[in-house]
């Protein structure tokens, strides 16, 4: 093979993959020899060399042989080019000087079973061309779950504000907020929402670079491009992506390096109107040791809260998924009353919530028996048993006070001060849902006080969790804790 044949094939790859591919990836790299039907190329860095034989080298097998060349398989090394420039055909850009020396860090093409592999992560920037499957290592970013979609995911109250951001940003348009920061809970969406974003993302944009991965996955890269010397590398890596999404924030808090790089990341993206989005486990001025900098760069943009689930969204996430099953198993029925059981008596999370209904679909499945009220208290005895725990006003009282950090005698006091009235309230709010006493009885316990000052502040407490995304945190931890 000629230089002039591979300046056509490049023109056929700028016409397959685009100018902004083309530049980015196929440019730098450049024709060295064909050898025993392997066609030999030199990249610039090891990350280059591995990006193009994970998304394009398959592409550039086709048309190489399209164009007439007895070729298998292409191998890219790391070299310094030397000679001089091939020709430019079609309209391609010039080749690169290619590399004097073979002797460098092999990256070879995926076989063509790799290529298909559907748990290849969302990375690719040419539809035809797909990242190999392999080690995680070797992976530019995290596996998608093909299950986490938009069409999967049940919105309700507590979710459509954060469901309506992903899907504004995964419609590929001009958005008007950067980045897009999620928050909430465990298991209440972030990640779903996340992996739907980039899945709509890949449909809408397909010569786009979409990166997804964790924050600890950003960290373990940063280090290991530390180790290997190849900060460079990262960095090309980190700022030629389109979208940029990071999942869990909170886990680079505190750990200073990883910090200062994704601080410029952060920036460079934003100053080249690239889009990030972002989820945490908690608001960015609620992370205590996270860079100041970062925090504030992270409220900039759009700050939504997943809110802790209600019992609508329970019963709605049950539905969908019994529905999904049942498909599956359409000879396995449901008694009435079943499905709202659970969302009444399971309120953790939507992970436990689905854990428990898959754990009975499967249990009735074995036993080939319907799925009745008494199979379902058997079934999930332990999860109910840990919901059913008696909580005693006596409790509430006692984790209120040092969750806010006020005397008990405070909370039976006249005081109406802020900081002593809002922990009351919410201390009176989960006296009524979590035990079954009635509203004077809650009264005399907090001091003597009528039964229609104990409702109006539930009722207050219910109004302001809708509104007030620190009352409805305040109120789930404290929950969670006395359910422990």
């Amino acid at each position: 093979m000629t230089n002039e044949t591979w300046g056509m094939v490049r023109g056929e790859l700028l016409k397959s993959i685009g100018k902004n591919n083309f530049s980015a990836w196929i440019e730098p790299i450049t024709f060295d020899r064909l050898e025993d039907r392997t066609a030999r190329f030199h990249a610039p860095t090891s990350f280059i060399g591995s990006w193009v034989s994970q998304n394009f080298g398959d592409l550039i097998l086709r048309h190489l042989a399209s164009a007439g060349v007895g070729v298998d398989r292409v191998e890219i090394a790391v070299g310094k080019p030397t000679r001089a420039p091939a020709p430019a055909t079609n309209g391609a850009p010039a080749a690169e000087p290619v590399a004097a020396t073979a002797t460098a860090e092999i990256a070879p093409v995926p076989s063509p079973a790799q290529l298909r592999s559907p748990a290849a992560p969302v990375t690719t920037a040419a539809p035809a061309a797909q990242p190999r499957a392999g080690k995680a290592d070797d992976l530019p970013g995290a596996q998608l779950n093909p299950n986490f979609t938009f069409d999967a995911f049940v919105v309700g109250k507590p979710n459509e504000l954060a469901h309506a951001a992903a899907r504004r940003v995964a419609e590929g348009g001009e958005v008007t907020f950067n980045p897009l920061f999620l928050y909430g809970g465990v298991g209440l969406g972030k990640t779903h929402l996340m992996h739907a974003i980039a899945w709509e993302l890949r449909a809408n944009m397909p010569e786009a670079r979409i990166l997804y991965l964790s924050a600890e996955q950003f960290m373990y890269r940063f280090v290991r491009a530390l180790r290997e010397q190849d900060t460079l590398g990262f960095k090309q890596m980190f700022r030629s992506v389109d979208v940029l999404m990071v999942d869990d924030v909170q886990f680079i808090a505190g750990k200073t390096s990883t910090q200062e790089e994704f601080f410029h990341t952060f920036n460079a993206l934003v100053e080249m109107g690239k889009q990030i989005v972002i989820s945490g486990d908690r608001a960015p001025v609620d992370m205590d040791e996270l860079d100041a900098r970062i925090a504030s760069r992270l409220q900039c943009g759009l700050v939504v809260d997943l809110h802790p689930t209600d019992y609508e969204l329970r019963l709605g996430v049950l539905q969908h998924k019994a529905e999904t099953m049942r498909q599956r198993n359409p000879s396995l029925n449901i008694a009435p009353g079943v499905l709202e059981f659970i969302a009444q008596k399971v309120s953790s999370n939507i992970r436990v919530l689905e854990g428990a209904l898959t754990r009975l679909f499967a249990f009735a499945d074995l036993v080939r028996k319907d799925i009745s009220m008494e199979m379902t208290q058997d079934c999930l005895s332990d999860i109910l048993r840990a919901t059913d725990r008696k909580v005693t006003m006596d409790e509430i009282i006692k984790k209120t006070c040092e969750y806010y950090n006020i005397r008990q005698a405070d909370m039976m006091s006249a005081n109406r001060a802020r900081a002593i009235a809002r922990p009351r309230q919410v201390a009176m709010f989960l006296c009524k849902k979590l035990t079954t006493r009635s509203l004077p009885e809650i009264g005399r316990k907090f001091g003597g006080r009528d039964h229609t000052t104990i409702l109006y502040g539930v009722r207050k407490i219910e109004e302001l969790m809708q509104v007030d995304s620190q009352i409805a945190e305040d109120a789930e931890i404290l929950r969670r804790a006395l359910e422990a």
